[in-house]
């Protein structure tokens, strides 16, 4: 099944040196980008040397250790080359918004560039499988294409095996309704459109990926952590300005430290 698209699309994955998207960096990303005219797929891979140790855990899961980066560019080296690949694509993954668009993001924050969000897509191809069936991407990519997926945790091998999953969900959940509990909760989620797999994965009162910002049900912006959760963020932060400088200053994202600066300022 081929996607229908307005704009163009990557599919990306990273791997990288722990689990924390503010302290640890990328060691390895890749990239398929499928334009919008129906031309050729492009793909773009790298191995990066992150500048910081790498965790056992991680090594454990994706096999880079530090010898197979400490030869290889840093981020800022290839960071314009990473820019210019994405364009204005949409992005989509495998737990994406949750982890490889806030590591990114913050990846260029540290070298002074930023990726604009602003009127980009992303689809977290996880959050359609968790939503319709909860697996991991491996047997995600057994159940949808019947075949067992190999190179796992290689960072192009799951960039393409969750395209295979993406293809397959599209086929099997096409006209398929989503159920609760208590009913029908949406028809026909899972459709051939980017905008509505957008819509899907993401949860649309959450503001920023490590989900510290939220709206209300009046659509105020609201704490969603600490000891100010469910407060409106913009009062709080003229308030106590100690409080606003402490998450200025503390390992929140560059995404919530420029919006409570927006916050503050506005």
């Amino acid at each position: 099944m081929e996607f229908e698209l307005e704009k163009d699309i990557c599919f990306f994955d990273v791997e990288s040196t722990g689990l924390n998207v503010v302290r640890d960096r990328i060691i390895q990303i890749a990239f398929v980008k499928i334009p919008a005219n129906g031309g050729k797929e492009t793909e773009f891979e790298a191995l990066i040397n992150p500048g910081v140790p790498i965790s056992a855990e991680s090594m454990s899961v994706h096999g880079i250790t530090p010898a197979m980066v400490a030869s290889k560019p840093t981020f800022q080296q290839i960071a314009q080359k990473i820019h210019d690949f994405i364009g204005d694509a949409d992005l989509a993954g495998y737990n994406s918004n949750r982890f490889d668009v806030p590591i990114l993001l913050e990846e260029f924050a540290r070298v002074g560039m930023e990726l604009d969000m602003t009127n980009r897509k992303t689809i977290d191809v996880q959050r359609i499988f968790y939503k319709m069936e909860p697996r991991t991407l491996a047997a995600a990519h057994l159940f949808f294409t019947g075949k067992r997926m190999e190179n796992a945790h290689d960072a192009l091998a799951d960039v393409k095996a969750t395209i295979n999953v993406m293809r397959g969900q599209l086929e099997k959940y096409k006209g398929v309704d989503l159920y609760d509990d208590n009913g029908l909760v949406e028809a026909n989620p899972v459709r051939n459109d980017m905008k509505q797999l957008h819509d899907f994965t993401n949860d649309s009162g959450m503001i920023d990926a490590t989900q510290r910002l939220k709206y209300n049900r009046d659509g105020v912006i609201v704490f969603n952590f600490g000891k100010y959760s469910g407060q409106p963020a913009a009062e709080v932060l003229k308030k106590d300005q100690q409080y606003y400088q402490w998450i200025l200053n503390k390992e929140f994202s560059t995404q919530v430290k420029n919006l409570v600066r927006k916050l503050v300022n506005d």
